[in-house]
């Protein structure tokens, strides 16, 4: 099969590989190289590296709202497109440009987790599974008809990282065997649909009202912090005491290496300072008190 493939992150990578494996690929479109790192030099996507070593040739437009975009995509002539984590609005132009559509790889079971970010909410939730659906692309966000699913389930070690990349495997699994099978789209129930949000930076704001297992869900799931005197300290991993000893909230104790949460308490593992390498929490507190009794609650 003739496919364009749009994608952007990691997360596409293991798509993108399952693709090239199969069918011809005439075009990777992807987002343009972003600054990076501490000299923030202009870096290209993951995909449009991947894309450069195959010899797929590359395309990065801003927006595919304009009539030459819209040509140009047409004129490839593929029979559909594949999008992973692409990042841009397709307009209906562009959804109805190739004879099979374009066929999304969703790292959800829909319609649980429609929206940008749904291996996170899975994590923050709780969820005790996710999965992978591959979907027909209509004009509204992640509600066309579904084409194969693939759960993968979620572990109490797991964290953003290891469960996309697990998603990912089975998303370029998943979207081979409906390449392969052509199945019959399953119009999404709207029963159980949530929409799964963009992550804000400010969400990493850790807050002690909250349970010590719901804590350390979201040291799993996104990055994570609290502010002592002043400073950001981020939590890179964390561990679940059932009982905060009757402290209140935000109190520190164990020898810093604990904090009271709304039910049980965090322990911290791993910790990092801004600007620092992340280390064990004892290695940590070597350098760094987090005093006994003190409080890290806003």
């Amino acid at each position: 099969m003739k496919l364009v493939f749009m994608g952007t992150p990691d997360f596409a990578v293991p798509v993108l590989k399952a693709l090239v494996s199969k069918h011809q690929v005439l075009c990777v479109y992807t987002q343009p190289p972003r600054p990076a790192g501490r000299g923030h030099k202009l870096t290209p996507s993951p995909i449009q590296s991947l894309a450069e070593t195959l010899g797929i040739p590359v395309r990065c437009p801003v927006s595919l709202k304009s009539e030459e975009a819209k040509q140009e995509f047409a004129a490839l002539k593929a029979d559909a497109a594949v999008v992973a984590a692409y990042g841009l609005i397709l307009p209906k132009a562009i959804l109805e440009a190739f004879p099979k559509g374009c066929i999304n790889v969703h790292g959800s079971l829909l319609p649980r987790w429609r929206g940008a970010a749904p291996v996170q909410r899975a994590l923050l939730a709780g969820d005790k599974e996710t999965g992978v659906t591959i979907m027909q692309m209509d004009e509204g966000l992640d509600t066309g008809d579904m084409l194969l699913c693939k759960s993968v389930p979620i572990t109490p070690e797991d964290t953003s990282e290891t469960l996309m990349q697990k998603v990912s495997f089975a998303g370029a699994e998943a979207l081979l065997e409906a390449l392969d099978t052509s199945p019959v789209p399953i119009p999404q129930p709207e029963e159980g649909a949530i929409y799964a949000a963009k992550i804000k930076k400010e969400e990493g704001l850790i807050d002690w009202n909250m349970s010590a297992e719901a804590i350390e869900r979201q040291v799993r799931a996104i990055p994570s912090w609290f502010i002592y005197k002043g400073e950001k300290i981020k939590v890179k991993k964390a561990a679940v005491l059932p009982d905060n000893e009757g402290k209140p909230l935000g109190t520190i104790f164990r020898k810093g290496l604990a904090v009271a949460a709304k039910e049980g308490a965090v322990s911290f593992v791993s910790l990092q300072r801004e600007g620092r390498a992340a280390m064990s929490a004892e290695d940590f507190l070597r350098g760094f008190s987090l005093a006994e009794g003190d409080n890290v609650s806003l």
